[in-house]
């Protein structure tokens, strides 16, 4: 299995780093993508020695309600991630890779596991169209979206940044800019003890769901 034990202050600083730009689709289909990693992304699993708290979340599920990611996640194995459902490429293939892989798991701990994706792009993604993009990829993973300044204070507690969708001057296109990573929270405590980056394969969760929805270090 891959993986690699880091400071939670040294990655902190190393996550800034992992950040992929999205564009919106023009009008002939094709996206703009940049990505840029960090050396050492190639890891899979990256086991923390000092987890993260789970961030102090509420904000808009997709039926239009409130949704308090502590409370609703307690005692849960969750898997949060940011993106935007405009992204042409890692968001959601990130999504489907994990979609793919709970579905190997017994009924039981599906019902367990908590997905949660939080948006980058609120002005886009509202409620209904978070939950049009999520249903044709699982309908149990939560989507939310509110607040971008509450979003972007959250994402950093993660060690997590994203930057508002703006326009690409030479293009006209919509880019985000957000961290591509994953970050698993353990039901027995609570906190985030797991990192993967966007290289994470569908093989990587599938070996490792069944240890994270214990609370298991992969």
């Amino acid at each position: 299995m891959r993986k690699k034990t880091f400071a939670a202050a040294a990655l902190l600083a190393a996550a800034t780093l992992t950040l992929t730009a999205c564009g919106s689709e023009n009008d002939s289909g094709s996206p703009v993508s940049v990505v840029s990693e960090e050396a050492g992304s190639d890891k899979a699993a990256t086991v923390l020695d000092q987890p993260f708290e789970k961030p102090d979340l509420v904000l808009t599920d997709t039926q239009g309600k409130k949704y308090d990611l502590r409370k609703e996640t307690a005692g849960k194995p969750t898997l949060l991630y940011f993106g935007y459902t405009h992204c042409p490429d890692i968001c959601p293939l990130t999504m489907n890779n994990i979609a793919v892989a709970k579905k190997s798991l017994p009924k039981s701990e599906q019902d367990e596991l908590r997905v949660i994706f939080v948006t980058t792009d609120p002005d886009r993604d509202t409620p209904s169209e978070l939950g049009k993009w999520l249903k044709g990829i699982d309908s149990r993973f939560v989507g939310l979206t509110g607040d971008f300044a509450t979003i972007q204070a959250s994402a950093r507690t993660l060690g997590i940044s994203i930057e508002p969708t703006h326009k690409d001057k030479k293009t006209g296109k919509a880019v985000s800019v957000h961290g591509t990573q994953v970050v698993a929270f353990s039901p027995k405590t609570d906190a985030g003890y797991v990192l993967y980056g966007e290289d994470a394969t569908v093989d990587d969760y599938t070996k490792d769901l069944p240890k994270l929805v214990k609370g298991e270090k992969p």
